[in-house]
């Protein structure tokens, strides 16, 4: 992967980006996403917000090496601290991290202000995605797009959102599988969820042959082995 061949998830995710935005790459890496949009000429500003020196040192290099230092700024920060006033962020990526964590840098962002709530949020969590939508809604977003694909025989999930005047009302059955996820029912998406059932089925085995009472954990996992069953079956 490099900034003119993302990988199929990242290209996935640029694609939701607005264009003309100012971005905010969070957890960039090698800022290979914000390179790429910029150098397709779809963001017109970004900045590379990464925690770990490693990183951030490549991502500053990826900029160099491309010419874009005036146009992306590659900032060494914890999650949303990269962003500034003055950026005039308008849309967030966060990429590659559990849903709980990018939950998390939205909610720190959310307290601090360095999230105000005008972005278009573009997000790619590799697990947890239901936390993240919980978060979402509790938030007031409404998800705008979703898109669930394999690469490398790993499914990923991306969703974006953005406040709207009119609050969306999501069941638990849309939180759990996604709203617009759940209208397509694509390939990956059957072959995700019997994945996941199949491992719930794995977890209720072992846990009826502990000797410690387990049975609300059972309980829990049989509920949800039955949500999904409900799913794949409609």
């Amino acid at each position: 992967m490099n900034e003119n061949q993302l990988s199929k998830r990242l290209e996935r995710a640029g694609e939701l980006v607005p264009f003309g935005s100012r971005l905010a790459d969070i957890g960039s890496d090698h800022a290979y996403l914000p390179v790429a949009l910029m150098l397709q000429g779809k963001i017109e500003f970004a900045v590379a917000g990464e925690v770990v020196q490693g990183p951030y040192q490549s991502a500053e290099k990826q900029v160099r090496k491309n010419g874009l230092s005036e146009k992306i700024i590659v900032r060494l920060a914890d999650g949303l601290d990269a962003v500034l006033a003055e950026d005039h962020i308008n849309a967030v990526s966060i990429c590659g991290m559990g849903g709980t964590l990018i939950r998390d840098i939205l909610e720190k962002g959310r307290v601090t202000g360095h999230l105000n709530g005008q972005e278009v949020l573009i997000l790619q969590p590799n697990v947890g995605e239901q936390v993240l939508r919980q978060w979402l809604t509790a938030q007031g977003y409404t998800i705008l797009a979703e898109d669930i694909l394999e690469e490398n025989q790993k499914i990923y999930e991306i969703i974006c959102a953005e406040k709207k005047e009119v609050l969306a009302d999501y069941s638990e059955e849309e939180l759990m599988f996604g709203p617009l996820l759940l209208q397509k029912k694509g390939a990956v998406f059957i072959k995700k969820w019997q994945r996941e059932v199949n491992q719930r089925k794995n977890v209720v085995e072992q846990l009826n042959k502990s000797k410690v009472n387990q049975q609300e954990k059972i309980a829990d996992l049989e509920k949800e082995i039955n949500a999904i069953e409900e799913v794949l079956k409609s």
